[in-house]
């Protein structure tokens, strides 16, 4: 997708354009160019900040891999799946650098032992399960001043979408197109990069091999092994061009939470922390009007609602959301894009997820998740109940069944510190007799939450996924198919098939600590220089028709594709909207509409409904009326207090097809 705002740039570089005329001889470099903006971040090249790398002692080394080993074995729920399904072995390949680590008189240079850890923890291709560098690394990106995008014209086409403000090159900028990277075709470079950094499936490595090649957060990605970058690409006016482009280091974004604190959002994290902090950084380096309203805080709610783009809606989450009306050529709809579901509050997130759907065009929503990494749990499935008259069941989720995951769920069984694990004590314990490889399964989001409002969108929903989705997002998507709200229109042919809750090394450690006295036994040892690891604690499954199916490494496959097109990168997704705009066209468009009045204890309410033939009303969930309707029809409901609940489940052809809540 392309970033949408205006562009500012986060720091200096240098770039050297060549212009070779299509003549096959390169033209002298021309005078380099710089990119600064003021205010923004301090960038340096990337060998100047390596030279304040390297601190790491023989035995800082050691208990790196000796905590990941703890990790790997105790509590990473997807290790038997991921040996299984990629013939890995991650902890036989700890072991072996363990004992190398014993062997060694001398130490490796730094970044060796980080490129070591880091193809470990990448060789199980779970973005939940990370090696996470310690200082200088943590909090730094590393960039190139533009970013790539894949379109589709009857092969894989690669354009410059964005640049930062400032930077120039000879007939460069959006619409120039790539066709080598290094002097290797950009398509194969795509593929090389993103066997480095797996995903889950094929179409989650060649995106993320495609983000990587401009964009890296240097907490969970090793630096890259160039100190430049060689760019050749058609320039705007069609000629052969080629530029030499230094990679940059500045200070990325902060996140939205501590992940390592014993918190209830720590604990209901599904986040790719990866997606997370690119999506942080593309703000930094793409849409610094966001950057500003939010004063720097990362998925910030604002006092005021507060428009981006002159099109937009003004949302209290300018980080969060983009809120628009959008004209195709089969009629105008809402198009909501939920750009994270990392928030601090869950249910502030789903109310303005409500107001913004509610301000919108009530006959079709195009709910937009590209690139979304995830989040927040309950933020995501809380916000299904709103888009469809069913219950909502959330993902149950499980533990690997071992002894150190049963200490932490004895520990915190009666939820003695905010984090409530007794849902799954019960079986652990029995595991020990059973041999069952996996605790029993109980969902992370509370029921009722996921239930709290009801439905209050009823026009057809669709939404649009891609390989980038993962997590909290992948949770939302597979919830979203699992209670047949929509239709999901993919622009890659699945979700990033991530499906986990993730805690950081630093959170277990606390969670044998917490509440005092200190388990004095606990394995977990703090680890050097601010270094840390992320495992994939417990395992989602899927509800619905596919009750009991993982999420992780499947996904949620769409049930249409696009391909994106040259005018979707350039012209504002213009014909993948035109795709969600014709779907949802051939979708019914229902209304239920209750007003209501109170005269003593006389309930009237008027009903107003389009695409429904039957209304049940209740009270309180106590059954009142079943009425057919051929028109608006008023009815009196008799002994009405105030404070009761109204509910109306609208029906067509004997199909639960609506329902709305209100208090009177």
């Amino acid at each position: 997708m392309a970033v949408q705002g205006r562009a500012a740039a986060i720091g200096g570089a240098m770039s050297q354009p060549r212009t070779m005329k299509g003549t096959g001889k390169q033209a002298t470099a021309k005078k380099p160019t710089t990119h600064r903006t003021a205010g923004a971040a301090a960038a340096v090249p990337l060998p100047d900040f390596l030279k304040t790398a390297g601190t790491l002692t023989l035995d800082d080394r050691k208990l790196l891999v000796d905590q990941a080993l703890l990790l790997f074995s105790e509590n990473y729920v997807h290790l038997p799946l991921k040996v299984a399904m990629h013939a890995v072995n991650p902890v036989q390949r700890l072991r072996v650098l363990r004992n190398r680590l014993d062997r060694a008189t001398t130490t490796t240079p730094e970044w060796i032992f980080h490129r070591e850890m880091s193809s470990i923890f990448h060789s199980v291709r779970d973005l939940h399960t990370n090696y996470l560098l310690p200082k200088p690394f943590a909090g730094k990106i590393a960039y190139l001043p533009f970013m790539i995008e894949k379109y589709y014209d009857g092969g894989e086409r690669y354009l410059i979408t964005q640049t930062v403000t400032g930077y120039q090159a000879t007939q460069f900028g959006p619409g120039a197109e790539v066709t080598h990277w290094n002097g290797t075709p950009i398509a194969r470079a795509v593929a090389l990069n993103g066997a480095v950094f797996a995903g889950s499936n094929d179409a989650a490595n060649l995106a993320r091999g495609l983000e990587s090649l401009t964009l890296r957060p240097l907490v969970i990605q090793a630096p890259p092994d160039e100190d430049w970058v060689t760019l050749t690409y058609k320039g705007l006016d069609g000629s052969d061009q080629e530029l030499r482009e230094q990679w940059m280091v500045t200070t990325n974004l902060p996140p939205m939470t501590d992940l390592d604190a014993v918190s209830e959002t720590a604990a209901a994290m599904g986040l790719d922390l990866d997606s997370d902090e690119k999506s942080r950084a593309k703000k930094a380096l793409y849409v610094r009007d966001v950057v500003d309203l939010e004063r720097g805080r990362s998925s910030a709610e604002l006092a005021q609602p507060a428009a981006v783009g002159g099109a937009d809606l003004p949302t209290t989450m300018p980080g969060v959301f983009r809120a628009r009306e959008v004209t195709t050529p089969d009629g105008t709809f809402g198009h909501l894009r939920i750009f994270t579901f990392s928030v601090q509050d869950p249910v502030a997130f789903r109310d303005e997820f409500v107001r913004l759907a509610g301000m919108l065009p009530q006959n079709g929503l195009i709910v937009d998740v590209r690139d979304n990494g995830g989040g927040h749990i309950y933020a995501s499935e809380f916000t299904l109940q709103t888009m469809t008259p069913r219950h909502i069941q959330p993902e149950p989720v499980q533990f690997l069944s071992t002894p150190l995951n049963l200490r932490l769920c004895r520990r915190h069984k009666e939820n003695p510190a905010g984090i409530d694990l007794g849902p799954w004590f019960p079986s652990m314990d029995l595991a020990t007799e059973t041999g069952a490889q996996f605790s029993a399964a109980a969902p992370i989001t509370p029921e009722d939450g996921a239930n709290d409002i009801g439905q209050t969108y009823h026009g057809p929903v669709v939404l649009i996924t891609d390989a980038r989705v993962y997590s909290a997002t992948d949770i939302f998507a597979a919830g979203f198919a699992d209670h047949e709200i929509g239709t999901i229109l993919g622009v890659d042919d699945n979700t990033g098939a991530g499906g986990a809750n993730v805690w950081t090394h630093a959170l277990l450690a606390q969670l044998l600590n917490e509440p005092p006295p200190p388990d004095e036994t606990s394995p977990y040892v703090a680890l050097p220089n601010g270094a840390n690891l992320r495992v994939a604690i417990r395992r989602t499954l899927r509800v619905g028709a596919l009750t009991g199916t993982p999420v992780e490494d499947l996904g949620v496959k769409p049930a249409v594709t696009h391909q994106m097109t040259k005018a979707d990168l350039l012209e504002g997704n213009v014909d993948l909207l035109n795709k969600a705009g014709a779907l949802l066209a051939a979708l019914p468009v229902r209304r239920l509409d209750l007003k209501t009045s109170v005269s003593g204890t006389t309930l009237t309410v008027a009903i107003d409904v389009h695409g429904i033939d039957r209304v049940d009303l209740y009270l309180d969930d106590r059954p009142i009326s079943s009425e057919d309707l051929t028109d608006s029809l008023s009815i009196d409901i008799l002994d009405v207090t105030a404070g009761q609940l109204l509910r109306a489940d609208g029906y067509e052809s004997g199909g639960l097809v609506a329902s709305r809540r209100q208090k009177v």
